[in-house]
């Protein structure tokens, strides 16, 4: 542990913005690995309670069902089923409304792992060139034969570089991956809500 401490320590100043980066990310990623789970978006009650939607009153109790729970899907279906007996295109204006809203949520973070990707590499750069300053410095000064002074400021160039691609390849990773996610959940929401939008259809249909 201590060598790594020490090692780390010898990356220079720019480590400190690196490591308070990837503390960063890595709370945003365990947060979204946390909120964007399955269950947790597409609750399996509420998609068996749409689904037995075919009356008024069925409706209605799914309405009351709903009201005290909160979540991205929940709350487009709600928004939904509020507006129940309205025409379609009032309908569809109150999903697409609060789908704009939950989608924001979904992809809430996201731009920082992706900001967070873009310039951990750059941060690393940025201490690669100060260490070869620092190398370049050694050689004016003192020619060529102080190696060890050498190797200090190689060895800086050469550790921030690491360390910022090792924080910006799997914080591309986690964005790409949810992504992936929060555009399944999308569609999936969209696939829902379509077929929420044929039930209320049908029985404004029936009572005219």
């Amino acid at each position: 542990m201590l060598e790594i401490y020490q090692m780390l320590a010898r990356g220079g100043i720019v480590m400190i913005p690196l490591l308070l980066i990837s503390v960063l990310a890595l709370a945003v990623v365990i947060e979204r690995a946390l909120f964007l789970h399955k269950n947790r978006i597409l609750k399996p009650h509420v998609i068996k309670l749409v689904n037995q939607i075919e009356k008024p009153q069925e409706a209605e109790m799914a309405l009351a069902t709903m009201k005290d729970e909160d979540g991205p899907f929940l709350n487009v279906m709600r928004a939904g089923l509020e507006r129940r007996g309205q025409t379609r295109d009032e309908i569809k204006e109150a999903i697409l409304d609060q789908g704009r809203q939950e989608t924001n949520t979904l992809e809430r973070g996201l731009g920082i792992l992706e900001t967070i990707a873009g310039i951990a590499p750059l941060l690393g750069l940025l201490g690669t060139v100060l260490g070869m300053i620092k190398v370049f410095q050694v050689i004016s000064n003192q020619g060529l034969g102080q190696t060890q002074l050498l190797s200090g400021g190689i060895s800086e160039a050469l550790i921030t570089t690491v360390v910022g691609l090792s924080i910006a390849i799997p914080t591309l990773v986690a964005y790409n991956y949810f992504t992936h996610k929060v555009e399944h959940f999308v569609l999936e929401i969209e696939k829902h809500s379509s077929h929420l939008m044929g039930k209320l259809d049908r029985m404004r249909n029936q009572k005219e």
